[in-house]
């Protein structure tokens, strides 16, 4: 075969294993991801054997890390990331060089390593997590925009940036008179191409894309995303940086740019596929042999390695005031060992840091931690509950969760709402109750949004709403009404339930953000849960049937049908459960409070 066609054969052949793995994987209920991971061990050099082009097929995947990072960029925006600075400057940088620093000590007093040098470059590839399986479990779970979505993912940028620097200083580890200049330059190059890029996104970026976007050709426009995204990828790596970071810098560039939402829907298709190509990559570098063959010492130290970074983590993230269930799912997402540990190990191996038995143990206990991490995810809430019923933890898992803050003009507040969130859909609620006379309290734990209520002088209660103790302190029992509009799945499932437990007659209005949630919020006792798309869906039919000369009467009554089903018309897949009472009236609000609500 030409060698020229050789490359399109390998592509396809990967892509064709990972499409079968990923079917086989959907249809044992498991996480795509691994099955793209099983394509790639089948087809390896250490499986079927099927791929001849593997440097050309791993140099394709790099491709996909690029725009998994281009695309977090785009959605995590510099405001988003603003919101949680303090962990992710914090919090992240402690994490690597706790890990790093605990590694070099555990392992030069075992004797797993005969210098310190080799222990500090063991601990740069433990340190490290995996941006891309934990975001994609993130997508996958629609955690990307909960709170401990937002400190996993904040402490994983950290990382990232930290690899460029780990790159920087590795040729000096066998020089360790040299390592503080190579940081200091690293440092400096890092920070000047920050400088820049803060510039571009200010001054070129906004103008150049809108240009773009007049010639009103979508050829043009991806064409043009795509040059920025790995023009600025390729840079970084000229500059000694990693071409992740410069993926991610292009697209927080991008992020506060009008045509970011059009931007990431055009190159979505692009990452997916080339994200596969990567996943399966990571499977041809597995060798299925050598793991059966140390299948002990492999588990060992994967135990070793998840629980070590696990314990490193919850700690931290507790110490910056997050709940603990956020720090207990920021612990398991970053308790494995990252793709990009694969490219320090290479780096070390052909620097001789590592021999080549520790190598392919590194790559195997990577591997098997990769595998893990979507089920540990997903297996989030049952581990929360488990460990909430254990009883010596209860007061611990519960520590953090303490009320921190009432306001002065919620302290006699008595039938009153009480609204979980101030976000968009909170703040118009809260708006219109007011205008109404209706007496509120908002359980908020976001500072920019208490800031917000102390300005507008809106009673507000600081924590946790999923937590007992500040669900007590707004008085649930004494409420008329709730209503849940967080983003966070698993905090409204706790704050339902809880709120329940403490006053079983409260009326609870929640949001629900994934269909499945739908019927487990009933269940759980909420009295209307109503679904963001679904809803939008009706209100356009409603238009729509209107213009089309049907009665507001007719119109109503399907409407009503609908939500008394609980969408089961725009849930195909789900039978029809019991239907609901509609969504409850306010009684008139009481004369003696109208002036502290107001």
């Amino acid at each position: 075969m030409q060698e020229d066609f050789r490359l399109i054969v390998d592509l396809v052949t990967v892509l064709a294993a990972a499409s079968f793995g990923g079917l086989l994987a959907a249809a044992l209920r498991l996480p795509v991801l691994l099955g793209y991971i099983f394509g790639g061990i089948v087809v390896g050099p250490t499986g079927l054997g099927l791929i001849k082009e593997l440097i050309q097929v791993e140099t394709l995947a790099q491709f996909g890390v690029a725009f998994l990072l281009f695309a977090l960029g785009v959605e995590f925006s510099l405001k988003q990331l603003n919101k949680v600075r303090a962990i992710a400057l914090g919090g992240g940088t402690l994490q690597v060089l706790l890990t790093i620093a605990l590694t070099t000590a555990v392992s030069v007093l075992v004797g797993w390593v005969e210098t310190p040098t080799q222990g500090i470059f063991l601990g740069g590839i433990l340190s490290l997590s995996s941006t891309a399986v934990v975001l994609r479990s993130l997508m996958e779970n629609n955690e990307t925009e909960s709170a401990q979505g937002q400190v996993t993912l904040g402490m994983l940028i950290i990382q990232d940036l930290a690899l460029g620097l780990m790159l920087a200083v590795l040729p000096a580890l066998d020089h360790p008179e040299s390592v503080g200049i190579e940081v200091i330059k690293a440092l400096s190059v890092t920070a000047l191409f920050a400088g820049g890029a803060i510039a571009a996104g200010i001054w070129l970026i906004p103008p150049f894309l809108r240009w773009v976007a007049s010639t009103e050709s979508r050829e043009l426009f991806l064409l043009s995303v795509i040059v920025l995204c790995l023009g600025i990828a390729l840079l970084t790596e000229q500059l000694g940086l990693s071409i992740e970071m410069g993926a991610f810098v292009a697209g927080l560039m991008i992020s506060e740019v009008e045509y970011a939402d059009q931007a990431l829907t055009y190159v979505e298709p692009l990452r997916d596929v080339f994200a596969t190509l990567f996943f399966a990559a990571i499977g041809m570098l597995i060798d299925p042999v050598f793991l059966i063959q140390n299948w002990e010492l492999i588990l060992s130290l994967v135990a070793i390695v998840m629980l070590g970074k696990f314990l490193i983590v919850v700690p931290l993230v507790s110490i910056f005031r997050y709940p603990l269930r956020v720090a207990i799912f920021a612990g398991l997402g970053l308790a494995q060992i990252g793709e990009f540990s694969f490219v320090l190990a290479s780096e070390g191996q052909k620097l001789g840091l590592v021999s080549r038995r520790v190598y392919l143990l590194i790559l195997g206990t990577t591997a098997v931690t990769l595998m893990v991490t979507p089920f540990l995810l997903k297996a989030t809430p049952q581990i929360l509950q488990l460990l909430e019923k254990v009883p010596f933890l209860q007061a611990w898992m519960n520590k953090l969760d303490m009320p921190q803050e009432l306001s002065a003009n919620a302290e006699e507040l008595h039938d009153h709402v009480v609204v979980c969130g101030y976000g968009r859909i909170g703040q118009g609620i809260v708006s219109l109750l007011q205008s109404k006379g209706y007496p509120v309290l908002v359980i908020e734990e976001s500072e920019s949004k208490l800031q917000m209520l102390r300005s507008q002088n809106i009673p507000y209660l600081y924590g946790n709403c999923a937590s007992p103790f500040v669900l007590e302190k707004a008085e649930i029992d004494q409420a008329r009404s709730m209503l849940i509009a967080i983003s966070d799945p698993i905090a409204t499932r706790l704050a339902v339930q809880r709120a329940i437990a403490i006053s079983p007659e409260i009326d609870i209005v929640v949001r629900a953000k994934k269909d499945a949630d739908i019927d487990t919020l009933y269940q759980l006792g909420a009295k209307e849960v109503v679904h963001p798309t679904f809803e939008a869906s009706l209100e356009l039919t409603t238009h729509l049937l209107l213009c089309l000369g049907e009665s507001t009467n007719s119109i109503q009554a399907e409407i009503m049908a609908v939500r008394r089903s609980r969408y089961a018309n725009f849930r195909p897949d789900i039978a029809c459960v019991l239907p609901t009472t509609a969504l409850s009236l306010l009684p008139p609000p009481m004369p003696e409070t109208n002036n502290k609500a107001s």
